[in-house]
């Protein structure tokens, strides 16, 4: 199915919207990557209090989304909920990267729930904003591009700029510290004053939990959250294992950073064909063949061995490609499914509700990488394997490229069946 389209937003404006995206996704990348390592090194806690300490805060935050979401859709304008989030984040952020001498498990998760709730809050609004401004399918599926490309680069940018700062870790990360406040004042003036114009809207007045409950109550976005959950897992078992399959079966580890790299970059410069497929076969379809794309990739994966650099190189290529419509794809169906019409009169009876839907579509977000190293993990362990050793990497493998295609195909096949039910065309 096609996507009918209004006159093309301007590109200006487009890039505008998406900029913000770029130092939310750079704020994650050492949220959920650094963090664990720093306050070991750095401030000398115990790896059963860190862990301990990490899950409970993001247990809170993953919880808090849909309550965020649900705030967002009552407040007159999201734009001010998201000039409220940023300063906590940078404020969290700033105090997360530079871990005291004393007292470091309370800093620690004072300074993560802070930064988490700036970060949360800005997200679901931002996200529900984006959802608002787009006039039809089309429009929704360029924004969310926009917002994901840039996100992309953010996670690039986040990646490298601690080493380009230090070689020491903590140096490094408070380097990053320092530069984020003063990139996200400014992408976050350019997204305000450049993005298109919204549309009027009316908060909703409704309870919050009736709200939220309602929200599930759509059969449309239980299916896209079924194939969501699917392909989510699919893409964070890999996410969680690259570092192991890359040291001990390619027994390549001077290669990792390379290979991340090319990932995300594919992930940034298909992004352009993604939207084109989809303006012209429909997003259902594309993100159906991005996910065979994935499928064929971690297929061929499984018969590399020591050695392989460049035909994993391809792997990543290949992966990153699918990468950039698994970010993009959904997200904007899902801004369909939050702006569709509920009634006769075609009145959109939704879009006070869209907080409600991104905070929901985050929380599952955030439990996939859970539900992936919670059953990645183990299953290693089940096989025998462990770290730099070089029994049992026929297993690793088996994980990392059999275990993420059998949920790939499964979330395919759903969607599939489920295509005219999650596409819309307007």
């Amino acid at each position: 199915m096609a996507i009918a389209q209004a006159a093309a937003i301007p590109r200006r404006q487009l890039l505008a919207y998406g900029a913000l995206g770029l130092p939310l996704a750079m704020a994650a990348l050492p949220v959920y990557v650094h963090v664990p390592r720093l306050y070991a090194d750095a401030a000398g806690m115990s790896l059963s209090l860190l862990g301990g300490l990490l899950l409970a805060a993001r247990l809170l935050d993953a919880g808090i989304d849909p309550l965020l979401g649900g705030w967002s859709d009552r407040a007159a304008n999201r734009q001010r909920l998201i000039m409220l989030a940023l300063p906590c984040l940078a404020l969290g952020m700033y105090a997360l990267l530079h871990p005291p001498a004393v007292s470091a498990p309370l800093w620690l998760l004072a300074s993560m729930l802070v930064t988490y709730f700036g970060f949360s809050l800005a997200s679901v609004a931002y996200q529900a904003w984006g959802a608002e401004l787009g006039r039809d399918a089309g429009e929704r599926t360029q924004l969310t591009a926009s917002r994901e490309g840039f996100g992309l680069l953010g996670v690039v940018l986040a990646a490298a700029v601690p080493g380009l700062i230090s070689s020491d870790l903590a140096a490094g990360l408070s380097g990053l510290a320092q530069v984020f406040p003063l990139l996200l004042l400014l992408l976050a003036a350019w997204t305000f004053s450049g993005s298109p114009p919204a549309k009027a809207r009316v908060p909703a007045s409704g309870k919050l939990f009736g709200d939220l409950r309602s929200v599930l109550d759509d059969g449309r976005f239980r299916c896209l959250l079924a194939v969501f959950v699917l392909n989510g897992i699919a893409a964070a078992l890999p996410a969680t294992l690259v570092l192991f399959f890359v040291a001990d079966v390619l027994q390549a580890q001077a290669w990792s950073g390379a290979f991340l790299a090319l990932y995300f970059v594919s992930g940034v410069a298909f992004l352009p064909l993604w939207v084109s497929l989809a303006r012209r076969f429909g997003r259902v379809r594309s993100w159906i063949a991005s996910m065979l794309v994935a499928v064929a990739s971690f297929a061929w994966a499984w018969g590399l061995g020591a050695g392989d650099v460049w035909p994993f190189a391809v792997v990543c290529l290949l992966s990153g490609a699918a990468l950039g419509a698994d970010l993009t794809l959904p997200a904007a169906l899902l801004a369909d499914i939050s702006e569709a019409p509920t009634d006769d009169r075609g009145e959109s009876g939704r879009s006070t509700q869209a907080g409600a839907y991104f905070g929901w579509w985050n929380l599952v977000a955030k439990l996939n990488l859970a539900l992936a190293a919670g059953l990645s993990l183990p299953l290693l362990d089940l096989v025998g394997y462990r770290p730099g050793a070089a029994a049992a990497t026929a297993g690793l493998a088996a994980v990392y490229c059999l275990l993420p295609l059998l949920f790939k195909a499964v979330a395919a096949l759903l969607a599939w069946r489920w295509r005219n039910t999650l596409e819309l065309s307007s």
